[in-house]
């Protein structure tokens, strides 16, 4: 260190590194252990905070790639990935239209890496080309699928980047490690990022906009149309992004506002080129992708456009969209006039219900992370320091989980799962408050947070907090990609091998991939009478919740001796 090293180190430090009486640092030995661990922390400081960093990723990196190793396909995936194919060897929007394009560009990558045969003449709806893909092609779907969910989990780490530098520039560099923490320890976070779909890179995207607007205060000319392309890539990647669209525009222009009374009279102008410039580069990029699929943007969709009358259907022909993007608007319509059922605490109800996903969050978020979000809101909102921040913070999530709430489809929290990413920076201003018992209370929260998530490994997907009786009794109180998303056939049939070779198996599985492939031979036991149904009776959590009629007498019959990862429950009849 050199001598002008040492002495700036020496005005910076607090009194107690000082010898008493001089200027000058006080003696080794002399100083008490409390202060020498401080004076180490500030001179390593350049690399700890890189290092604590890549730690945290590391972890979060290595659960996610865990578990999509160990889980079989769920319900949804099979499908993108046949789409994510046909897009590589066909260039064409034929297959799952109700959602653009983008989210299965990315997962594109990977399987043009797996280069899996395929048949494009095989005729079919989209769920039966993804099992045609992964079982009657001659194609490895442990291996397919793996490649097909890294690029999400790459993505997703990349978002993690993202949440650690906007917590950093609103609440400084602890702010933004809590932050990091908070996300990189998300159960559902996890759990779906690990997952060849689409939930978390559209709900990252639209954070990374966010942050960007926010970026656009100082550098309007850089940091806007960034944020634009950050906007249309979460547009191009799930149409539930779009009522971020007014928010983000609006928040472009309260970014590029002036400060300064004598430049107020540009203002209106200013504000209305900063909106206008996201909400244009966010088009362009929509339009980019499905260019990206096709350049002559040919649509030809498996299955029929439906027709919906009124207001929605004019106003879905008035938007200046690729005509694939406004059609599967329309699907999407018509997929929420559906009469969907959900599954609440024990209620079994057709239709939605509007305090589905804050009650599910309730269920399936850590106690700690609870805790730090409400803290955190109300320090961004109170403090001086974080509260220009807010309204990039807290209304976006707000106004996306609005809409999310008027949906129909009460399936999971994956619908929700952007709420994790914003208020995880949220929660990073707790740290701003300058006493000693909040950096405590953060850091005893935080590490309760990151204790509940690795006691879950590898069961992200049925996480429920302590509270509610953790991963084995979440199917209880929920259903779907909550709990059980036919993730868990393979670890089924191992323990099949394993504990009840040679005994008469019964299956009601929910998922799309055939047990026969993985060597269950199991027989449907609603197509019998129930007298001859005797032996090992597995269910699909899903399945017992919504289980009426003959499958709950079955059950009813039976005693549950076994679960597989708390997903799928097996009995004795």
């Amino acid at each position: 260190m050199t001598r002008e090293q040492h002495s700036v180190l020496a005005s910076e430090a607090p009194e107690a590194l000082r010898a008493p009486g001089s200027g000058g640092p006080a003696p080794r030995a002399a100083l008490p252990a409390r202060a020498r661990l401080y004076a180490w922390l500030r001179r390593r400081r350049r690399w700890l905070v890189p290092l604590l960093v890549a730690l945290l990723l590391t972890q979060m990196a290595v659960a996610m790639v865990t578990t999509a190793v160990r889980q079989t396909p769920t319900i949804d995936e099979p499908v993108y990935v046949a789409t994510a194919t046909d897009y590589l060897r066909e260039h064409r929007v034929r297959y799952n239209a109700e959602h653009p394009p983008l989210g299965k560009l990315v997962i594109m990558a990977g399987v043009a890496v797996a280069d899996p045969h395929y048949d494009a003449s095989f005729h079919g709806d989209q769920g039966e080309v993804g099992r045609h893909l992964l079982y009657e092609s001659g194609n490895d779907p442990w291996r397919l699928m793996l490649w097909a969910r890294l690029p999400v989990i790459a993505l997703t780490l990349l978002f993690g980047l993202v949440v650690h530098a906007f917590a950093r520039e609103v609440a400084g560099r602890a702010g933004g490690l809590a932050a990091l923490a908070l996300y990189a320890f998300c159960p559902d976070v996890i759990a779906h990022g690990s997952l060849a779909t689409l939930d978390v890179p559209a709900a990252g995207f639209v954070l990374t906009s966010a942050w960007l607007v926010w970026r656009a205060r100082r550098r309007p000319r850089l940091y806007l149309p960034l944020a634009g392309a950050a906007l249309g890539a979460a547009l191009a990647t799930k149409m539930s992004a779009l009522p971020a669209v007014p928010v983000l525009m609006l928040l472009a222009a309260v970014s590029v506002y002036p400060r300064e009374r004598a430049a107020r009279r540009t203002a209106v102008a200013r504000t209305l080129i900063a909106a206008a410039v996201v909400a244009l580069v966010a088009l362009a990029v929509v339009w980019a992708a499905y260019l990206a699929v096709d350049p002559r943007l040919r649509f030809a969709p498996a299955g029929p456009v439906p027709v919906v009358h009124g207001l929605r259907g004019r106003l879905t022909d008035l938007l200046p969209f690729p005509h694939a993007y406004r059609a599967g608007m329309l699907m999407q319509f018509s997929m929420e006039d559906y009469p969907w059922q959900g599954y609440l605490f024990g209620r079994l109800y057709t239709g939605s219900l509007w305090y589905y996903l804050p009650a599910a969050l309730l269920v399936k978020t850590p106690l700690g992370m609870l805790a730090l979000w409400a803290a955190g809101a109300v320090a961004v909102v109170r403090m001086r320091r974080p509260r220009p921040a807010a309204p990039y913070i807290l209304v976006p999530p707000a106004v996306l989980l609005a809409a999310a709430m008027t949906g129909s489809r009460d399936f999971g929290t994956r619908y929700a799962v952007f709420v994790p990413m914003f208020l995880a920076v949220g929660a990073g201003s707790l740290l701003l408050v300058r006493r000693r018992w909040a950096a405590l209370a953060a850091g005893a929260l935080v590490l309760f947070v990151a204790v509940s998530s690795v006691r879950a490994f590898p069961y992200y997907l049925p996480y429920s907090n302590e509270a509610f009786g953790g991963p084995a009794k979440t199917h209880l109180r929920l259903h779907d990609s909550n709990v059980d998303w036919g993730q868990d056939l393979g670890r089924l049939a191992d323990r099949l091998r394993d504990r009840y070779r040679g005994e008469r198996v019964w299956l009601v599985y929910k998922g799309a991939a055939p047990p026969s492939y993985y060597g269950i031979h199991a027989a449907d036991p609603r197509r019998v009478p129930p007298d001859e149904v005797h032996g090992v009776l597995v269910v699909s959590d899903s399945s017992v919740a919504k289980a009426r009629g003959k499958l709950a007498q079955l059950i009813r019959g039976s005693r549950a001796i076994d679960d597989v990862g708390h997903s799928i429950t097996i009995y004795r009849r």
